[in-house]
């Protein structure tokens, strides 16, 4: 059958999960599975996505095709290129707090993390008065509002990022190979279309080795209940510092993780599981950014993080997870970030609350007010789903 390739991987995609290293129970079962299915959609669709000759931007993660502690707070879009063409990408910039280009040497594997060969963000670039602007990326020499393709690159990746969710306006964007404009590709073949089927396999099962493996890179190898410094995100971000961790909790026990609002137009704190995605943050409150959180008195963000309601702001919700990840980033920063700048975690007991938060009467919130938080996260995401 002509989709057979594709089953097959779906199958042993499936024993992936099955025999994760780090099921516990039923629960993270049902999750990998939910997990599974969107990887799933994702694959397929990046495989009939790569036209490198007649490329088009689409959306790499998000909250139904999630991967790679996905940032609640990102639209993610990335086009397939090659290094000996010439691409021009338009566009119109929205409100959000940044927007970021990166060529990546390839993609993601179970084994290394792909090159970043460029990258930067929309302070490199002209943009006019109406928010329109114009980029190329090719073999050619670097000038203004255009930047050189450096041997083997193979994806260009658009992050836009928001601060507010309200507020905040996406932009739009396109890209075009300069010499193929105006053609149109070959039909589909029988063969071609076997060969698709072949890579979306390919892509789903590379997708959950790499992000089942990922973890044991960059989080697992530090103590439980502890965050980093902050540091260059890896990947060759440009502008991007993050502090990242992992979690263990009790029902009886929170965690408050104290950090500076910094200067940074975005800055923001999340949640993962264990299968390394985002929870959910459409309808909880996993997620805050800078904007989002209530700031202290004395200019310090404080997250809550446990299985029960405080009545705090800025409670994020374990929503039955014991076992997870945590994640500050830092965007469009114009300096680098050191120690006293990162985020300082206690584990205290759930009933301790009161006594351990300095600011704990101005950081409490009604039921009615914890309500209306959920209804506006789902508003706000529909919202930019629909562009």
């Amino acid at each position: 059958m002509l989709t057979q390739p594709f089953a097959d991987a779906v199958s042993e995609a499936e024993e992936v999960i099955r025999h994760a290293k780090h099921i516990r129970d039923e629960q993270d079962l049902i999750e990998g599975y939910d997990y599974l299915a969107g990887s799933i959609q994702a694959s397929l669709m990046l495989a009939w996505a790569y036209e490198r000759d007649f490329p088009h931007f689409v959306q790499s993660t998000g909250p139904y095709t999630k991967m790679g502690l996905d940032n609640p707070d990102a639209l993610y879009f990335h086009s397939y290129i090659r290094d000996d063409a010439e691409y021009v990408v338009t566009g119109e910039r929205g409100s959000t707090a940044d927007l970021s280009f990166q060529v990546l040497n390839g993609d993601y594997s179970p084994v290394d993390v792909p090159d970043s060969l460029a990258a930067f963000d929309d302070r490199r670039i002209d943009i006019d008065d109406n928010g329109d602007f114009e980029v190329r990326f090719g073999p050619g020499p670097a000038g203004p509002n255009y930047f050189t393709l450096a041997p083997g690159s193979a994806m260009l990746v658009v992050r836009e990022v928001y601060s507010d969710w309200d507020s905040e306006r996406r932009g739009l964007i396109r890209i075009r190979r300069e010499d193929t404009t105006g053609t149109a590709p070959p039909p589909r073949t029988m063969d071609a279309l076997s060969k698709r089927y072949g890579v979306a396999g390919k892509i789903l099962l590379s997708r959950l080795r790499t992000f089942l493996a990922f973890p044991e890179w960059f989080y697992l190898n530090q103590p439980v209940n502890t965050m980093n410094d902050p540091r260059s995100t890896p990947g060759g971000l440009a502008t991007q510092f993050s502090s990242a961790g992992h979690f263990e909790l009790s029902e009886d026990q929170a965690m408050i993780v104290t950090v500076a609002k910094s200067e940074a137009p975005y800055q923001g704190f999340q949640l993962g599981s264990p299968w390394y995605v985002s929870t959910d943050y459409i309808n909880h409150q996993t997620s805050l950014t800078a904007e989002q959180a209530r700031t202290d008195p004395d200019g310090k963000i404080r997250f809550v993080i446990t299985e029960r309601d405080p009545g705090l702001a800025n409670w994020l919700e374990l929503t039955g997870h014991t076992r997870g990840y945590l994640q500050v980033r830092w965007q469009r920063l114009s300096r680098d970030l050191g120690p006293e700048d990162g985020p300082d975690v206690e584990v205290v007991g759930f009933d301790e609350l009161p006594q351990r938060l300095p600011h704990h009467e101005h950081s409490r919130v009604t039921p009615q007010e914890w309500r209306e938080r959920i209804a506006a996260r789902q508003a706000a995401v529909h919202e930019r789903m629909l562009g």
